[in-house]
């Protein structure tokens, strides 16, 4: 929630659950669409709906909302969940060029992407890890 010293969340900012959704769907239709991403849809299941799910849980609290993951899977620990999955640079790439344009698509706000685009690459190139 916001307050008057602190201002709206990102969550907020988004559009709320419908705003995360929509960022959400952005990506995976992305992902599904784009060649340039094939191998980093390649480690997804071949149904995209639970990995929605789950990104549109985490999504929520990263972005100052409802904390959905952690009350359905506990803290994301994220470099951890993701270790199974050989994620390189170029997967890094792939997944945010995905995220670029999703966020292109559905948030207007240009500091809010901007923030929101400084703050996921961060955490892309975190997940590394071949």
């Amino acid at each position: 929630m916001s307050d008057e010293t602190t201002g709206p969340t990102p969550y907020e900012l988004i559009g709320g659950e419908a705003g995360v959704r929509r960022l959400v769907d952005a990506f995976y239709d992305a992902m599904d669409r784009r060649e340039d991403a094939a191998a980093v849809r390649a480690l997804h299941p071949k149904s995209l709906q639970g990995s929605r799910e789950k990104l549109f849980w985490w999504f929520s609290g990263w972005l100052g909302g409802p904390q959905l993951y952690v009350e359905r899977k506990g803290h994301p620990r994220l470099r951890m969940r993701h270790l199974p999955f050989a994620i390189d640079q170029a997967g890094a790439d792939a997944w945010m060029v995905c995220m670029f344009e999703a966020l292109d698509a559905t948030v207007e706000d240009e500091e809010l992407r901007s923030m929101i685009e400084l703050n996921l690459g961060k955490l892309a190139y975190h997940m590394v890890n071949r």
